[in-house]
């Protein structure tokens, strides 16, 4: 996908959440629109990420796509559902999307005249 056909689905109202590799540039993104994100790691700094995005941001669920013993895992259409139904719904789902708005709106204001991320 390209960066403006990405950003059109970000802005999108029908958008819910982004599933994302949680590479560093697409986790911005995702933040700068205050989307959630459905995390799904492939390599390198991305499982990092999403861990992070996860467990201290809290704007992110992280697929299981790494076994116990280090083993790349098959997700199935349940696994997906069920994670996917875990963002749009429920008390986590409610706050997951709460802080990604409120991420997105502390972010729009560190950029904006004179702001600061300090």
């Amino acid at each position: 996908m390209f960066r403006n056909e990405q950003v059109a689905v970000l802005n999108h109202t029908s958008t819910g959440a982004f599933l994302s590799h949680c590479g560093w540039n697409s986790t911005v993104e995702s933040l700068k629109h205050g989307m959630p994100i459905i995390g799904w790691p492939m390599y390198a700094e991305q499982r990092m990420n999403a861990t992070m995005l996860g467990n201290e941001a809290g704007v992110a669920i992280k697929m299981p796509v790494v076994g116990d013993k280090g083993e790349t895992l098959v997700v199935g259409r349940e696994e997906i559902e069920r994670v996917v139904r875990k963002v749009m719904e429920g008390e986590e789902g409610k706050r997951i999307r709460s802080r990604a708005k409120e991420l997105e709106v502390s972010g729009r204001a560190a950029l904006c005249c004179g702001g600061t991320v300090l």
